[in-house]
């Protein structure tokens, strides 16, 4: 019965895995293939600065919109909790950015924030907050934050229902007694909700940290790296390089593609392996 589940664990997950450490010690481009050894990943570490900027953007991005999107899921979240008017509209209509397309996303914030007839540049000029249209995506720090706007509206329904879902499992019996004891809303939050969420939140936060870290689809449809590829990020660089767009080159540098894969994949598992043990300790102490 778990035979369908285990091949197409392996031919989804393991294969391309395998496939990829394969072909990171060679010259590929579909057709031609010619056996470099390190070459690949010396071309990485000293000669390619771009793949460290794409790097550091998807960082900045990443932990970025996170203070963001976390505490917002959590404190919708706790209001939802709550005996409120419509809160299960509110939920559903939070989680809605979830399931909508990617591609939809990318397009609507796009136009969204077009500099010219743009909805944003429309509004804050009307304010007069602004005294001439923004060039949003001229720009790559006010690129990069419709990007993790973007990003934080798609995305934080999920964690907003994971958050719910804690919440749930909380006993009522532990706010009734503090209720008793005399604790506030504060108290009780920070004494009761906080600490019980901690295994929830702690699942939270990696899943949202290894999908932001992964982020491609949004950031092609919306900057596709612009301008001048530094809104590059790193799997947006990876995927331009499979698929003919690596430096301008007419060929796909699939060889090349597979050494930057590798490495990522190894950088992202180190994180996730701090964030564990980290968690993991504090967990003990708290």
């Amino acid at each position: 019965m778990l035979s369908p589940q285990l091949i197409g664990f392996f031919i989804f997950a393991i294969y391309p895995i395998i496939w990829v450490f394969r072909w990171a010690w060679f010259d590929y481009d579909g057709i031609e293939v010619t056996y470099i050894g390190f070459e690949n990943f010396v071309r990485l570490f000293t000669r390619d600065p771009n793949y460290w900027d794409s790097l550091l953007n998807t960082f900045i991005l990443s932990f970025g919109k996170l203070i963001v999107e976390i505490p917002l899921a959590l404190f919708l979240a706790v209001m939802l909790h709550g005996n409120i008017r419509g809160r299960h509209f509110f939920r559903t209509m939070f989680f809605m950015p979830n399931i909508v397309s990617v591609a939809i996303i990318g397009l609507l914030f796009y136009f969204m924030f077009a500099s010219f007839e743009g909805v944003v540049n429309n509004m804050l000029f009307d304010w007069k907050l602004i005294d001439e249209h923004v060039n949003w995506f001229g720009n790559k720090w006010t690129a990069m934050l419709v990007i993790a706007i973007a990003s934080v509206w798609q995305n934080f329904g999920i964690n907003l229902l994971f958050f719910l879902s804690g919440l749930l499992n909380i006993p009522a019996d532990l706010y009734e007694s503090a209720q008793i004891d005399g604790a506030n809303k504060r108290q009780q939050f920070m004494q009761i909700t906080l600490p019980m969420l901690a295994p929830v939140m702690q699942v939270v936060w990696m899943l949202a940290i290894i999908g932001s870290l992964k982020m491609t689809d949004l950031v092609l449809v919306l900057t596709n790296g612009q301008p001048a590829g530094q809104t590059e990020v790193v799997m947006t660089y990876i995927f331009k390089y499979f698929f003919r767009y690596g430096e301008g080159s007419a060929v796909a540098q699939i060889g090349y593609a597979s050494s930057l894969g590798l490495v990522t994949a190894v950088i992202i598992g180190i994180i996730t392996i701090i964030y564990l043990v980290l968690t993991r300790r504090m967990s003990k102490v708290y």
